[in-house]
């Protein structure tokens, strides 16, 4: 038997999983900006190339779902201005 440490569960690392709102999000955001990046360099537009990048890795820095969501939105409008 294994003997409870004092942290608690012995096999915790003290991570915690995002929620499953936050996951849909990472993944809907960076395949927009993956796109736009694809979409990007295919035409020669260096802003929409850029914008991409910044849209596919802005979720690993934003620790809360509403502002990942927020920001998301906003780089998802400005690459559709961008892209008309």
């Amino acid at each position: 038997m294994v003997p409870e440490s004092p942290m608690g569960d012995p096999l915790s690392l003290g991570l915690h999983l995002p929620s499953p709102a936050y996951l849909l999000g990472l993944i809907v955001f960076s395949v927009v900006g993956y796109v736009a990046y694809r979409r990007g360099r295919k035409s020669g537009n260096t802003a929409l190339t850029w914008i991409g990048v910044a849209t596919m890795l802005y979720s690993y820095v934003v620790p809360q779902t509403w502002l990942l969501w927020l920001i998301g939105a906003a780089a998802t409008g400005w690459i559709w201005f961008e892209w008309n």
